[in-house]
């Protein structure tokens, strides 16, 4: 097979999994920060699962192919949810709820896809392509949610550390994410050069392994 083909064929493995992971990752935050009153998502139509509202040409196709290619870490981005924390009704401490939404959801999907591919195995599905995209899930998702966890803002789990923080330090690192274009620059060098990659592929190994203890009851019942 050419390296054309490979491509091709990647490109169609993963495109369901990557759109649907970024996409409901992001709705994730307006649903959440909706339900503690900010409707800034909802008036911007930017509540819904389907994945044209919340492309971005290049964080969601172009970076993810690259980087798959590059480094097989096929991470990208959406274009962001807006949410004004000043609206939800407990600012500070609800900001962390709002953040962990994204990665929760990339959890509830990971676990999607890995419970699909327990079920075809039981009823011996062995398409290659179905096998493929299922293992694309799980690997998309583990991915997002390890990295969005990381406790540098402006990624998730920087703001669920500043809504942890006391306020006169939540403040100050709150500060961090006027640097985003930097902090994200920063970030994909680290990975290209593998500063970065081995503790994220050691998480995201664990993150996997703990889908599998999820769905070892599954397994059992139908090995049974």
């Amino acid at each position: 097979m050419s390296e054309f083909s490979q491509a091709i064929q990647t490109v169609a493995v993963y495109a369901i999994p990557v759109l649907f992971a970024i996409s409901l990752h992001e709705a994730a935050h307006g649903y959440v920060a909706r339900y503690f009153g900010d409707p800034t998502a909802h008036q911007m139509g930017r509540l819904s699962v389907n994945p044209t509202r919340h492309i971005d040409p290049f964080g969601t196709i172009i970076l993810p192919l690259v980087l798959y290619l590059t480094i097989h870490m096929p991470f990208g981005y959406a274009k962001p949810v807006p949410v004004d924390y000043s609206r939800l009704r407990n600012p500070k401490k609800q900001m962390g709820f709002v953040a962990a939404a994204g990665p929760m959801a990339n959890l509830a999907m990971g676990l999607g896809w890995i419970i699909w591919l327990v079920l075809m195995r039981g009823m011996g599905i062995a398409e290659p392509f179905l096998v493929k995209m299922a293992i694309a899930g799980i690997n998309v998702n583990a991915i997002m949610c390890v990295f969005n966890l990381l406790p540098i803002p402006p990624l998730d789990g920087g703001r669920i550390l500043t809504a942890l923080l006391p306020n006169g330090l939540a403040r100050r690192y709150a500060r961090i994410e006027q640097y985003t274009p930097w902090i994200f620059i920063g970030l994909l060098v680290a990975m290209y050069f593998n500063l970065l990659t081995p503790l994220l592929s050691a998480m995201v190994g664990i993150f996997i392994k703990l889908l599998w203890l999820l769905v070892l009851p599954l397994q059992l019942l139908l090995n049974s």
